[in-house]
C-alpha cells in the first residue's frame, strides 16, 4: 500500500465562499500514481468545511440562506465563543453543518462520483489563509 499526501491552500477575498476543488484533487491523485484506493479531503480549519454536491449557483444561494438561518453572524453578541474577542462563532456552527471531511473511492485512478458530486471547500470566516489536506491511500 501507498500514501500521498498534499495540502492545498485558500485564502478567499471575503468572510464565505464555496470553491470547487474537484480539479485540484484530481491532480493530487494524479501525481500519487495511486490507481486503487481511498481518497480524504479535509479542511485542516476550524471555521472551514469540505463536502460533496452539486456545483449549481442555485444550491450555494441556497446553502448561504439556510446557513444563516441556522447560524446567523449578526448579531455576534449571541455567541458566548465571541466573549473571547472573537466574532466568527457562526463560522465553527457552519463548519460542524457542513462537515470536516469527504472520504472518496478512487477506481481505475479516477476519483469514484455518483452523478453530479464535486468536492467543494467551504470557507465560513475568509479573509485569511487556511489549508486542507488531501491524503490518499492505495495502490
Amino acid at each position: 500500500m501507498h500514501s500521498f499526501r498534499k495540502e492545498l491552500w485558500f485564502e478567499t477575498k471575503t468572510r464565505r465562499a464555496y470553491i470547487n476543488i474537484t480539479q485540484q484533487v484530481e491532480g493530487a491523485l494524479a501525481e500519487s500514481g495511486i490507481r486503487e484506493g481511498l481518497c480524504l479531503v479535509n479542511a485542516m480549519h476550524i471555521s472551514a468545511s469540505v463536502f460533496i454536491n452539486d456545483d449549481e449557483s442555485g444550491l450555494h444561494a441556497d446553502f448561504e440562506r439556510w446557513l444563516e438561518g441556522l447560524a446567523p453572524h449578526a448579531p455576534t453578541s449571541q455567541y458566548r465563543h465571541n466573549d473571547t474577542g472573537e466574532d466568527n462563532a457562526d463560522a465553527h456552527l457552519k463548519r460542524t453543518i457542513m462537515g470536516r471531511e469527504v472520504v472518496v473511492a478512487v477506481t481505475n485512478g479516477k476519483l469514484d462520483f455518483g452523478p453530479w458530486e464535486q468536492i467543494f471547500y467551504g470557507e465560513f470566516d475568509g479573509r485569511r489563509k487556511k489549508r486542507v489536506l488531501v491524503k490518499i491511500i492505495g495502490q
